[in-house]
């Protein structure tokens, strides 16, 4: 007995989003959790899926590619336009350390953070607000960064004046050259950034849910909502919004470049990430499904290797 043999006339009819095929999901995870990092046939030949032993070494090895992506468009005398994420996090400690290092100036950046806690409107936390996006990036890299960092006109934040004119910068910026580096995490349904998998319902094509740049508070999922409690709000789901605004898929599935990480274990075995990361890898695109989309692009997904499992029943 188990959930899909379950699920008619449970509380979880109509919990998950419409366009899940539930047997299609399960079908994705293999018992062989060497195998996930097998090429399928809709991976772009540059995307590559790079395992972690540990949590330092996913901090290390993800700064480390972030760094190294900086360093390399300045060398190159190139503009840097980069989706920033707040969450995963550890990684801005240790590119600051290597930029730092080899003492490379960010002034040729510019940072896009993907979202940020929203109400129903769209109006978003005071930027010195502890839960803010903003406050979080200033302190993980920004202000670490010192005199090397990315000049304060040159950073974005998702607020409800500025989001809606990312598009139009991220443009202007391609225009002069600048490649576009989008740095993300998986979310428990497989939203990147808060692109929520139930937006699909809302589109009469692929090519239409393509082409949209962002939204202002965005609906969450309640495994979002979960998600969230348990990773930022030491599992105080009463503190956690239910709307926030997102950057979509008009601007991630423009990155020339990717650079991800799934980081979510917890402790005694325990984890929530595993699923989303089998999903992202083998289902093949699907707007239900958005994080399906990165594997077609160009780039690095870094994983702690216990998400891969074997994802069996453990009672902890």
């Amino acid at each position: 007995m188990d959930l899909l043999s379950t699920i008619s006339g449970s509380m979880l009819e109509g919990f998950f989003p419409a366009g899940w095929d539930l047997k299609k999901i399960d079908d994705c995870v293999d018992d062989d959790p060497e195998s996930i990092t097998t090429p399928q046939s809709w991976w772009n030949p540059d995307f590559e899926p790079i395992p972690c032993e540990d949590v330092a070494d996913f901090d290390m090895m993800l700064g480390h590619e972030i760094a190294h992506t900086i360093k390399q468009s300045r060398d190159a005398g190139e503009k840097l336009a980069m989706i920033l994420p707040v969450g995963p996090m550890g990684m801005y400690r240790w590119a600051v350390y290597f930029l730092k290092e080899w003492n490379v100036a960010c002034d040729h950046c510019y940072g896009f953070n993907m979202d940020e806690w929203s109400d129903s409107e769209g109006n978003t936390l005071e930027s010195n607000d502890p839960g803010a996006f903003q406050n979080a990036m200033a302190d993980a890299f920004y202000n670490p960064l010192g005199d090397l960092t990315i000049p304060e006109s040159q950073r974005h934040f998702a607020t409800p004046d500025v989001l809606p004119t990312y598009a139009e910068k991220i443009a202007t910026l391609k225009k002069e050259g600048a490649k576009l580096v989008c740095i993300f995490g998986i979310g428990r349904v497989c939203h990147i950034a808060f692109w929520e998998p139930h937006f699909a319902e809302e589109f009469g094509s692929e090519e239409e849910w393509k082409s949209q740049t962002h939204r202002l508070g965005a609906r969450l999922h309640p495994l979002t909502i979960e998600q969230n409690a348990i990773t930022s709000f030491k599992s105080r789901t009463t503190l956690v919004p239910a709307f926030a605004n997102t950057i979509g898929p008009g601007l991630f599935l423009q990155a020339d470049k990717i650079i991800g990480g799934a980081d979510g274990t917890l402790s005694r075995g325990m984890m929530w990430q595993g699923l989303s990361l089998w999903m992202t890898l083998r289902h093949g695109p699907s707007t239900w499904i958005p994080s399906t989309y990165m594997p077609t692009l160009a780039g690095r997904l870094f994983y702690l290797k216990e998400l891969a499992g074997p994802l069996k029943a453990e009672c902890n």
